[in-house]
C-alpha cells in the first residue's frame, strides 16, 4: 500500500470516531441536568431522559432520577417544563 492510501484509510478512521463520538456524547440518551424544584423552590440535580423531537433537536422527555428524592421520581415532575 502507497502512504497516500494508509493516509486516507487513516483519515476516514478518525472521522468516522469522531462522528461516533459527538453523537454518544450529545445525542439522544440519559443526560445530567440542574434546574430549581417548582415545589421545594431549591435546585436540584436530575437525570433526564432525552429523545430526537426533530432534525438536529432534542427534546427532555422524562426525569429518571433527582438528587431531591431519594429512590424513584414520585413527584409531579412539574421541573419538566424548566428544562
Amino acid at each position: 500500500m502507497e502512504t497516500a492510501q494508509v493516509v486516507a484509510i487513516l483519515t476516514v478512521v478518525v472521522v468516522w470516531a469522531v462522528a461516533i463520538y459527538t453523537i454518544h456524547r450529545w445525542g439522544p440518551g440519559r443526560d445530567r441536568r440542574s434546574v430549581r424544584c417548582p415545589d421545594k423552590g431549591v435546585r436540584a440535580r436530575v437525570v433526564v431522559e432525552q429523545r430526537e423531537a426533530g432534525f438536529g433537536e432534542l427534546a427532555v422527555t422524562d426525569v429518571a432520577a433527582c438528587s431531591l428524592l431519594r429512590g424513584p421520581v414520585t413527584c409531579d415532575k412539574g421541573c419538566l417544563a424548566r428544562l
